[in-house]
């Protein structure tokens, strides 16, 4: 499988939507180019040119901190080291362009894969202001 990862690739809605339905079995942001036109890079995982299977997001701060959030790799593509090309990709983007810190949060059970990609453990704080 030759997968092409792409950056800035502004997925369409009905894309990203599948995509994270196949994934969280949830359904995505209604208007998900509003969240990516504030992002500091986010990339995409393309296999046949056109069909997306993974994709990342770099929020950030304005300065120095960066947010990775919604990694996301399809199940069928899982184990393939998707994920790990598109985080860095993503931290290598984020550098070049000016992020010093990356912070992310995760589920427990996915603390190897991001140990994995040079992150460290660490203590952190988390509030939920909706639900």
């Amino acid at each position: 499988m030759n997968v092409e990862i792409r950056i800035d690739p502004y997925p369409g809605q009905h894309d990203i939507n599948d995509l994270w339905r196949d994934t969280w079995e949830i359904d995505g942001i209604a208007d998900f180019n509003a969240v990516l036109t504030r992002s500091l890079v986010h990339v995409g995982a393309f296999i046949d040119g056109t069909r997306l299977v993974g994709f990342a997001n770099m929020a950030w701060d304005g300065g120095f901190h960066a947010f990775l959030v919604d990694v996301c790799v399809h199940p069928d593509h899982r184990d393939e080291g998707v994920g790990q090309k598109l985080v860095q990709t993503i931290i290598d983007i984020a550098r070049n362009r000016g992020a010093k810190w990356i912070h992310v949060d995760f589920e427990p059970h996915l603390k190897p894969f991001y140990l994995s990609c040079g992150f460290e453990s660490t203590e952190a704080g988390v509030l939920k202001i909706r639900s």
